[in-house]
């Protein structure tokens, strides 16, 4: 033992900072996988670097161990940098070889990483086997600039009635998806991914669903019902667990944002979904204190927002000249309470181009998905409709955002006018319309003959409680005797006045045999 610490004395004696401190340093304090590192002049911000326990071998000799250690530095001081340790930070200590890697931070990107779970890093956590993937790119970038950019007018179809309806999300978009914990947002956004398998396979986005600080179980559970379903066929999930070090966790949603723009930039559509961000920002705390960057609003350090706004902001639709392709996100952010108001929620709020927002009260009363549309809305709008959707589902925002103040107005008064009880009655309908159930997206004819069904009155002659049954067996009944109406609306985008004839006539005669059954 005692010689190994003399080699050590000896070994560090020998290096000044004379003989190279630019691409070489020292450890000088470590704890808590942040290590203070003496010399590396030349280091850049989000360089890599690499701890090497042998000084007397070159660069190229140290990146031939079996399981380097590296490192990322994020602060750059006046006499040393200060680097979050990527890996086991037990096995770095004081006095260890620092060596500088002259490039920043990459990660693999490829075709082969469809269908894979990886690390933030890009290492293959699913015992597959390597990924194959060759090609390198910065975890960290500069977005498109505006010239670079078209505007968002190709709907990315959630296959859930009520956001594809009234919150329409478009290819390119940052649709935030918010609410307390437990109140279904992981769901909306994995039935995203289920949903995706019912776009023709030319235009199919490839999904990539970021785990952020999540149960490793969850996560697995996750990928068995996307593979199950098939989805993995064109999905990627890139997971940084909650025993993961802060510094993977932060990196994260960096790296589904950096393999989503490797298919943007091949003229692809990609979905990223980042799950979720709380997490992220939380991580970040942690290594910013750890780094002695001073806290500001409730303890976040005061560059939270820029965290936040450069990793979303690279969602983008390319114009023509650039490819034409689409990176989507989907930012997840958990509330405490439902406050909307507290530091993290407003900042992504105002980063994003609209918001979801789910409410526990509402989820405790049965509604699926239990979406506020007072609150909820997007900024990108009818643009992101086909004209399917555009006619049948113009009205339906405001009729239930009335129908949500008349319900409350009803507690306080037990004799309601005829009017305002048929109002009553159709938001009622209209609420079990728009409920769906986990893991069962509905394809886009699907969604839009229903809501045609419902906005034209074909669900009045039911009780609002009989009308969750009838819409299951009007699914069934439209599956088979009116196909070809749907698969009209399917090709047009559009449901045109041949097709709008057929689909009346097809709603008539099972409102007909029903109303009859139900009698």
């Amino acid at each position: 033992m005692q010689s190994i610490i003399e080699r050590i004395e000896k070994e560090i004696a020998a290096w000044t900072p004379e003989a190279g401190s630019a691409e070489t340093g020292i450890v000088r304090a470590t704890g808590d996988g942040i290590a203070e590192i003496d010399g590396l002049s030349k280091a850049a911000m989000s360089e890599m670097v690499l701890f090497d326990a042998t000084f007397d071998r070159t660069l190229a000799e140290a990146l031939k161990d079996p399981h380097p250690i590296y490192g990322l530095v994020l602060n750059l001081e006046e006499d040393g940098v200060r680097a979050v340790v990527l890996g086991d930070a037990a096995k770095v200590y004081e006095g260890m070889l620092v060596r500088r890697l002259g490039r920043l931070l990459s990660i693999p990107v490829g075709e082969s990483l469809i269908g894979r779970v990886v690390s933030p890093l890009g290492e293959p956590v699913d015992g597959k086997g390597p990924t194959g993937a060759k090609g390198m790119k910065p975890i960290e970038r500069e977005a498109y600039g505006v010239i670079d950019r078209a505007s968002v007018n190709v709907p990315l179809h959630t296959g859930v009635k009520a956001v594809d309806a009234m919150i329409p999300i478009g290819r390119g978009q940052r649709e935030l998806i918010i609410g307390d914990r437990g109140t279904g947002k992981t769901s909306i956004a994995i039935d995203t991914i289920i949903n995706q398998k019912s776009e023709p396979a030319a235009t199919r986005p490839i999904c990539i669903y970021v785990a952020i600080g999540q149960k490793e179980s969850k996560t697995a559970k996750l990928v068995a019902e996307l593979a199950s379903r098939g989805a993995m066929e064109y999905t990627i999930v890139v997971t940084a667990p909650a025993s993961a070090p802060a510094a993977l966790q932060f990196l994260a949603p960096f790296a589904g944002a950096t393999i989503g723009e490797y298919f943007m930039e091949q003229g692809k559509d990609a979905l990223v979904i980042y799950d979720d961000l709380s997490k992220q920002a939380v991580a970040y705390r942690q290594m910013s204190l750890l780094l002695r960057r001073p806290p500001g609003r409730e303890a976040y350090p005061g560059d939270i927002f820029y965290l936040h706004s450069r990793l979303l902001e690279r969602a983008a639709k390319l114009s023509k000249e650039k490819g034409g392709g689409s990176l989507t996100a989907l930012p997840i952010i958990e509330t405490q309470e439902g406050d909307v108001s507290a530091y993290i929620p407003t900042n992504v709020i105002s980063i994003t181009d609209g918001q979801i927002y789910l409410e526990a009260n509402l989820f405790n009363k049965g509604q699926r998905p239990a979406i506020n549309v007072g609150i909820s809305v997007s900024r990108v709008g009818s643009s992101a409709q086909t004209k399917a959707m555009k006619k049948v589902a113009g009205k339906i925002k405001l009729e239930l955002a009335q129908f949500r103040e008349l319900e409350a107005f009803m507690q306080f008064s037990s004799d309601l006018d005829v009017e305002t009880k048929r109002r009553i009655d159709a938001g009622r309908r209209m609420t079990e319309i728009l409920n769906q159930g986990r893991g069962v997206p509905l394809p886009f004819e699907m969604e839009a003959a229903l809501i045609f069904a419902a906005t034209n009155g074909y669900f009045d002659s039911f009780a609002p409680e009989q009308v969750g049954a009838i819409e299951v067996k009007l699914q069934d009944y439209l599956s088979r005797e009116a196909g070809g109406v749907l698969m009209a609306i399917r090709e047009s985008k559009d449901i045109r006045e041949e097709s709008e004839k057929t689909l009346r006539e097809k709603l008539e005669t099972f409102v007909a045999r029903h109303t009859t059954t139900t009698a």
